[in-house]
């Protein structure tokens, strides 16, 4: 994005030096349609500086927790930046709505869903959420901080949890478990400090929501979303659905999994190795493997969707492999000025973290795809859309698959657990959703409360074949692996849907490989200039996750398993 309202040297540093251009924009005199254009557009610019700034020092604090400085530099911008941008922001958004030019210019592609998002944010505002919204976030980074630390010593050797992970993996069943129980045992040994971090999110987040006029957070956080094509009660409707025609499969793969490794109990620790007793897979020796085996994957789809990462790779816009101090989890975060976004991952060498790559990848080729909108705000799409890019190009890439797996073999059975693993991470959003759900409806539990529910939900989408004998109190804490939990609030449900959106979006790619492609492509380049049912519509399936529709979707995944056999 070419500057045209900043000074191109323009940096941010401090309030007083930004305060001069909201200043600007609230008290400029707008006198016909076109101004209100080129005030929007301003606007926009400033904003996409701001949001660039915040994601470095957001994305530097992760890749190395350890470091006071990049955490002071972040909480700089939480604390000190943000907070004086939010009632301005308040304002222009007032200033905005109450223009007697905005009906003409609401006809025009995109600011429709643009202006109903201003006056939803009109709706929410409370001046007294501004510092409990800076304490949120400044708590929140303490999650990344306690996790980045955790470690288990393997051989001798220090590694993060993620690498210990591997292991798992393993043939030796014996090896298995002593790993596994290392991994719980550094687990646990900060689940008090965890479960205390949590008590303080949920405490702020409720007084955020009753502050904002809501009986609780989950339905603020519903409005503050942007959630107009659902309502919670399509959410517990999705989980019936889950419970009703996807658990099953868990059982039989569970059971299969049981008999193929011939033992009398399946244990946690029996989850991840090859149930034929083969050696775990590796799909690449290292982060430049990944990601130049990554690139050519992309390239075999679509030439444009290699020169997106290509780009990134020249830009130093990746960090992909795990290592002690880093952040757990893996994003892609845009980057709203320059264009071109930042992939952060803790990779290792298994199918899971080539799927995420690929999955990454899928987010920041829509970010390309959007870079030519208008306006920051056309741009910033919602949860269910941005995850159905994401999903959509696991799927889509499987067919360049045999760049990672030459064997033929390897390839069939990257692609039968890859789809195995699809199938149980519905079951697991629908767990995560549901629990959060009961959370922040009952936000005084007490801790025992907590775990109680937890083992309720975890009950109702889970196998009934692994024995938890003895690990009872691992599984009482499994959901604080969950990052989404502390940093993100309620931004899980969409992963459930964006999977059956992109499970639609690979059978029409396989039934007609350049149409199926087009249309996932304009789709993602509608950014949010449209309403999430008609995004999905231009690609050319549905908005739906009706059991009806769920039950469609899975026969047509447990078919294409059948065919891998």
């Amino acid at each position: 994005m070419e500057r045209k309202y900043l000074d191109k040297s323009f940096k941010v540093t401090d309030w007083p030096s930004l305060q001069p251009y909201f200043d600007e924009l609230l008290d400029r005199q707008i006198t016909n349609k076109d101004e209100l254009i080129s005030w929007f557009h301003d606007r926009s610019e400033l904003e996409a500086v701001l949001s660039e700034d915040g994601a470095w020092r957001y994305i530097s604090m992760t890749c190395d927790t350890t470091d006071d400085k990049l955490r002071d530099d972040f909480n700089f911008f939480v604390q000190e930046i943000q907070p004086k941008i939010a009632p301005y922001s308040d304002k222009l958004n007032r200033k905005a709505v109450a223009s007697p030019y905005l009906d003409e210019v609401a006809v025009l592609p995109g600011y429709n869903i643009m202006i109903r998002e201003l006056q939803k944010e009109i709706e929410i505002f409370r001046e007294e959420n501004i510092p409990l919204q800076t304490e949120l976030q400044t708590k929140a980074q303490q999650y990344g901080r306690i996790s980045g630390a955790m470690t288990v010593e393997i051989n001798g050797e220090e590694k993060t949890l993620q690498q210990a992970a591997v292991e798992l993996q393993k043939t030796d069943r014996a090896w298995r478990q002593q790993v596994y129980h290392k991994i719980s045992a550094r687990r646990l040994h900060d689940r008090q400090k965890l479960d205390g971090l949590y008590d303080e999110l949920i405490s702020l987040r409720h007084q955020v929501g009753q502050n904002a006029g809501f009986a609780n957070y989950r339905d603020y956080m519903f409005k503050a979303m942007g959630r107009f094509d659902y309502t919670p009660r399509d959410c517990f409707d999705f989980h019936a659905a889950i419970a009703s025609e996807v658990v099953p499969f868990l059982d039989e793969f569970a059971a299969d999994r049981k008999q193929k490794l011939a033992i009398s109990d399946l244990r946690p620790w029996d989850k991840a190795v090859d149930a034929e007793g083969r050696p775990p897979l590796e799909a690449f020796a290292g982060g430049d493997d990944l990601l130049h085996k990554g690139i050519a994957v992309f390239n075999a789809i679509d030439p444009f969707f290699g020169q997106c990462l290509a780009t990134m790779k020249d830009m130093g816009r990746l960090d992909l492999e795990s290592r002690k101090g880093k952040a757990p989890g893996g994003y892609n975060y845009p980057l709203a000025e320059t264009g071109v976004p930042f992939i952060f991952m803790n990779a290792t060498s298994t199918l899971r973290d080539m799927v995420t790559l690929m999955h990454e990848g899928g987010h920041a080729v829509h970010a390309f795809l959007c870079d030519n909108l208008a306006l920051n705000e056309f741009k910033s799409t919602p949860s269910e859309v941005a995850e159905l890019a994401s999903m959509a190009m696991e799927l889509i890439s499987m067919d360049q698959w045999h760049i990672f797996f030459p064997r033929e073999e390897d390839l069939l059975r990257a692609k039968r657990e890859h789809l195995e693993q699809l199938i149980e991470t519905l079951p697991w959003v629908a767990t995560i959703d549901k629990f959060q759900h009961w959370v922040y409806e009952n936000p005084q539990h007490s801790r025992n409360d907590r775990v109680e529910q937890w083992l309720a939900v975890f009950a109702q989408f889970s196998d009934n074949v692994t024995d938890w004998q003895g690990l009872e109190l691992n599984k009482s804490y499994l959901w604080q692996r969950q990052l989404h939990l502390y940093e993100v609030p309620f931004y899980y449900i969409e992963y459930g849907m964006a999977q059956l959106g992109a499970i639609a979006v690979w059978k029409n790619y396989k039934e007609n490989p350049q149409k199926g492609l087009r249309g996932y492509m304009e789709a993602l380049r509608l950014g949010y200039t449209a309403t999430i049912p008609e995004i999905y519509r231009a690609a050319g399936i549905k908005f739906d996750f009706s059991r009806a529709y769920i039950k469609e979707l899975m026969q047509f995944v447990k078919d294409e398993l059948e065919a891998l056999r």
